[in-house]
């Protein structure tokens, strides 16, 4: 096994295990939240998270047991890799996604037990015709095992289809859309099933997503030469963050409900919230501190918390570049911002510092938090707030957009080229702090900002092609493409007016920049699934 596929493996079971037992605090906390006949529902979801939270432990500690890292290289210590867990973990957890949907319907007694036997057995005969083919090493063996396990495979996605489709109708107008919304998202899902298994056979590995995946520009920084021990830590900082942002939010006078769920959202720079005003829900000069002191926490490089916990010492967030510049763009921008809104009588002097830094905070980060309508705002201010999303955080942070790191590394590349015209004959290096910049790396920068303005105008434009006016258009690709959340125009709220195709048009360019564009680019390029 490769140094680069053992992380990759490595850091997968790990935010596996901590995203299902996140879900499973979740979904049992919010029983109390709704109505009883869908408590029943949830329950099933908090079981879903807990078996895969059990199982995906399992197999962690045997990954540890099966691989160690001896000087930076991945040896085997004889001890067998079981990820027949995966398969086990499946057979408890499919059956029960189906039957919680169904639930989820509200179908008669009998329709419920018809489909929810058929879709189960459905579902667990699937999962068992293709653990033969996974764990052969014949590519035809693989291959026969696949085209088995697609005969139940299918049945289920036309019950989904069209056996439920009948059922939808039947619900109360007012969650037909949402059933509907549902039944469309596990359809979505349940078809990596098939997608997965069939990876291996045409010799597709995880190193190429992988490096393709890695926010920044700069892909092969170690942070330790025991990639467990960066994993383990990174991992508890970001779990001991979520933490103390929960119990900030808690003091700060959140319930407790309220308090996980939007440090989950806080740290993840999800911008998520309970409450259709956001933060400003509450209304809380303390809670919006909070907010802002982990947003700009969330936005930094996860490397210098790394080293930072390694070293016990603060002194090498001093001698980074890209995050002085981050606190600079943030002092800056949130200090412009307040004064526009003094300036034009938006708000007084407090009202105004109180309200333009945490938007600033809350937009730039790409957190999407709101305390506010920004998009009311006078003269440029809410353009100048949405365009800061497209610089975004750091590399390596939680954060979205083009990153702070590129656009420093723009800006010296472009200071480089105009003393070049004064002085044709220099040898001027590009460097970050004290290290200079390999030319690599600055053809990934270049590249990266071409492929992203060539993105953004062509699903501007397509947005625009399917009625939506200029200004929502444009912000609305921002917004999704940089995972910010509100934008401007018909996008200020939320997404619900704008049309269908908008919709899977927005969908796609949030997938686009999650992943920093390339990682499906390269997916979606011929050369990739070449042998």
């Amino acid at each position: 096994m490769e140094l680069a596929d053992y992380n990759l493996v490595f850091n997968s079971l790990s935010f596996a295990i901590a995203t299902f037992g996140a879900g499973t605090v979740f979904f049992f906390a919010q029983r109390s939240q709704v109505a009883p006949a869908y408590k029943t529902a949830l329950t099933l979801s908090g079981l879903v998270c807990l078996i895969a939270f059990y199982h995906y432990l399992r197999m962690f500690d045997s990954f540890n047991h099966a691989y160690v890292l001896s000087n930076g290289v991945v040896e085997t210590t004889g001890a067998a890799f079981n990820d027949a867990y995966r398969y086990v973990d499946w057979l408890l957890t499919v059956p029960l996604l189906l039957l919680e949907l169904v639930l989820v319907m509200r179908l008669s007694k009998e329709e419920t037990y018809s489909k929810g036997t058929k879709l189960a057995f459905a579902a667990a005969l699937m999962v068992a015709l293709g653990y033969p083919g996974e764990i052969s090493g014949d590519v035809g063996t693989r291959w026969m095992w696949w085209i088995l396990a697609m005969i139940p495979f299918l049945y289920i996605v036309k019950d989904l289809v069209s056996g439920l489709g009948a059922s939808i109708s039947k619900q109360p107008k007012a969650v037909q859309g949402l059933v509907s919304n549902a039944r469309t998202l596990t359809i979505l899902s349940w078809t990596f099933y098939p997608i997965v298994f069939i990876l291996p056979m045409l010799g597709i590995g995880g190193m190429q997503l992988y490096r393709a995946e890695t926010p920044g520009p700069v892909k092969d920084a170690k942070l330790s030469p025991r990639i467990a021990e960066t994993a383990k830590a990174l991992w508890l900082i970001y779990l001991s963050l979520t933490a103390a942002c929960a119990l900030a939010y808690w003091i700060s006078g959140m319930a407790i409900f309220d308090a996980i769920c939007h440090a989950f959202s806080t740290i993840a720079i999800g911008g998520f919230s309970p409450y259709d005003a956001s933060i400003g829900h509450f209304n809380s000069v303390s809670i919006e501190t909070v907010a802002i002191v982990f947003m700009v926490i969330s936005g930094m490089n996860f490397s210098l918390h790394f080293i930072a916990w390694h070293n016990n010492s603060l002194k090498h967030y001093l001698h980074d570049p890209e995050w002085k510049t981050y606190l600079l763009f943030l002092f800056g921008l949130s200090l412009l911002i307040s004064l526009a809104l003094v300036e034009n009588g938006t708000y007084p002097v407090n009202e105004a510092f109180r309200k333009g830094i945490f938007e600033v905070v809350s937009i730039a980060t790409t957190t999407g938090f709101t305390t506010a309508d920004y998009a009311s705002w006078p003269t440029f201010i809410p353009f100048l707030l949405l365009m800061s999303a497209f610089i975004g955080a750091c590399a390596g942070s939680t954060g979205g957009g083009i990153k702070i790191i590129r656009m420093l590394l723009l800006y010296k590349q472009g200071s480089r080229e105009i003393k070049r015209l004064i002085h044709p004959n220099a040898v001027i290096p590009i460097k970050l702090g004290r290290k200079p910049v390999g030319s690599r790396v600055i053809d990934a920068v270049w590249g990266f900002l071409a492929a992203y303005v060539l993105i953004f105008a062509v699903l501007m434009l397509v947005c625009m092609a399917l009625g939506e006016d200029p200004i929502t258009a444009y912000s609305a690709v921002g917004a999704c493409l940089n995972n910010l959340g509100p934008g401007l125009g018909d996008a200020t709220l939320n997404y619900s007016t704008l049309s269908d195709g908008t919709k899977y048009v927005l969908s796609f360019a949030m997938l686009l920049g999650r992943l920093e564009l390339f990682t499906l680019l390269v997916v979606l390029s011929p050369s990739f699934w070449e042998h």
